[in-house]
């Protein structure tokens, strides 16, 4: 009998761990589950394309790109940032960010100015009313750093179409939201199949 019993007491505490521990996995997986970079073109503006200035010799194109961590608890290691101009399917110019690290809950806004491949590209990329479309695509990989560790890299690729008025800058005042293309990764969001099998044994032997 006090065979019996201890088998049963001994059975009992392993499967209160067993149950303890998947419940804290889950905890920890809801509550350090990171969410990728929020990304909008804030800035824009092309010298040759403002009439006021009635010079079009300055092809450059200026941007600001803002990025935000939306995470509370995840920092996000950036690899170098590219990002890539296109006017009517033809590329314009491309340029790079330097990596970087960005801190849980903190935004971050990245200048760049790039050279066009072709002069004659900014300049064709002008509508009939006067007003210009572009678009700005970018790409890069990131890591997330969880308390001590960092995950593996997931890639994003967002873009976005910016309208360019009269006066050289962006039609929009307010900042222009990157949407992710097809080809980004996705973040797995699965339910943790550790927790599941924990929690399907505790509730099958009860």
């Amino acid at each position: 009998m006090d065979q019996d019993g201890g088998k049963r007491n001994c059975c009992s505490c392993l499967l209160s761990f067993i149950f303890t521990a998947g419940l804290t996995s889950l905890f920890l997986w809801l509550s350090l589950r990171p969410n990728k970079p929020k990304c909008t073109i804030e800035q824009f503006y092309v010298p040759a394309l403002n009439k006021t200035l009635n010079s079009r010799t300055n092809t450059t194109l200026n941007f600001m790109v803002r990025l935000v961590n939306p995470n509370r608890d995840q920092g996000i290691y950036y690899d170098d940032v590219h990002v890539s101009l296109s006017s009517a399917n033809s590329s314009v110019a491309n340029y790079t960010v330097p990596s970087f690290y960005q801190g849980h809950k903190k935004k971050a806004k990245k200048w760049g100015q790039a050279l066009p491949f072709n002069n004659q590209t900014v300049l064709r990329a002008v509508l009939p009313n006067g007003s210009a479309v572009f678009r700005v695509d970018l790409k890069t990989q990131v890591r997330f750093k969880i308390i001590c560790w960092k995950t593996k890299r997931y890639g994003i690729e967002v873009g976005a179409d910016v309208e360019v008025n009269g006066d050289g800058v962006k039609a929009k005042k307010k900042g222009i939201k990157m949407k992710k293309s097809d080809s980004s990764t996705r973040l797995r969001s699965y339910f943790p199949i550790c927790v599941l099998m924990n929690l399907l044994v505790f509730f099958a032997i009860r």
